[in-house]
């Protein structure tokens, strides 16, 4: 599958080494928005032995249209921003790219453009594209409908810098149907991300935790989430819609 990728920060440089010591896909391109690294490709730029083209384009000097047309690619997945959507999200669907977005945070009108090119391609969100992360979400939903009154507490950890509380705890927080008052926050160091749910019985206590130790973790789901949307009709998908197949009894 080719992949372009929006956004180079530190889970979008994951990402692309990821995608770049994955022989069953090819990293394209790298869309951003300064031209500094413009004259360079990803693999010299990370070291790694690839095939792959991998350049890197700015905005500032290549159009969007212009790219898709003269290098296209499978599926772009987004790292970048919030508003990153707006700057592709059109000219991708247009051309039929499957659009993997993992940006942890979307306001109501974004989530609302996302429905609106999901009628003419393949959109995938999710605010943490980790494969544990969700794990964990779809066994806390099965603890919470066998005990429905238990007390749960959600508790989220994220490096020193990270603002605003974590978009993966707040949708946890909305799958298990519980107040964001629930969610306890912690800044710390360089912590990845940890997120813990605490199922509080009376005699008993049931801890749910994934951490992520590396960034990596994001590519890895990335490319899992890219493999399971190839024979999808256009629509909009969340990673739930993925593994409800390998949770059936």
């Amino acid at each position: 599958m080719k992949i372009g990728l929006f956004g180079f920060g530190k889970a979008g440089k994951a990402v692309a080494s990821v995608i770049l010591q994955n022989k069953e896909h090819s990293l394209q391109w790298i869309y951003r928005k300064t031209n500094r690294l413009n004259s360079r490709d990803a693999a010299e730029f990370f070291g790694i032995e690839s095939n792959d083209p991998g350049h890197f384009y700015s905005e500032k000097k290549q159009d969007i249209e212009e790219l898709l047309e003269e290098h296209p690619v499978d599926a772009i997945i987004d790292f970048s921003s919030q508003e990153g959507i707006y700057a592709y999200g059109e000219s991708a669907a247009k051309k039929n790219i499957k659009i993997i977005s993992a940006i942890s945070h979307y306001s109501d009108k974004e989530i609302k453009f996302l429905h609106k090119l999901a009628q003419k391609a393949i959109v995938f969100w999710s605010p943490n594209i980790t494969l544990g992360i969700n794990y964990l979400l779809y066994a806390s939903t099965f603890l919470k409908k066998i005990a429905p009154s238990v007390d749960i507490e959600i508790v989220e950890e994220h490096f020193k810098d990270k603002k605003g509380v974590s978009g993966t705890a707040i949708r946890i927080a909305d799958v298990l149907d519980v107040k964001d008052e629930k969610i306890n926050t912690i800044r710390a160091g360089g912590i990845v991300g940890k997120h813990e749910v605490i199922f509080g019985f009376p005699f008993q206590t049931v801890r749910l935790i994934h951490e992520s130790i590396s960034r990596d973790a994001f590519g890895n789901g990335a490319l899992f989430a890219a493999e399971h949307l190839i024979n999808k009709k256009p629509g909009f998908y969340k990673f739930e819609d993925l593994l409800q197949p390998y949770f059936k009894v």
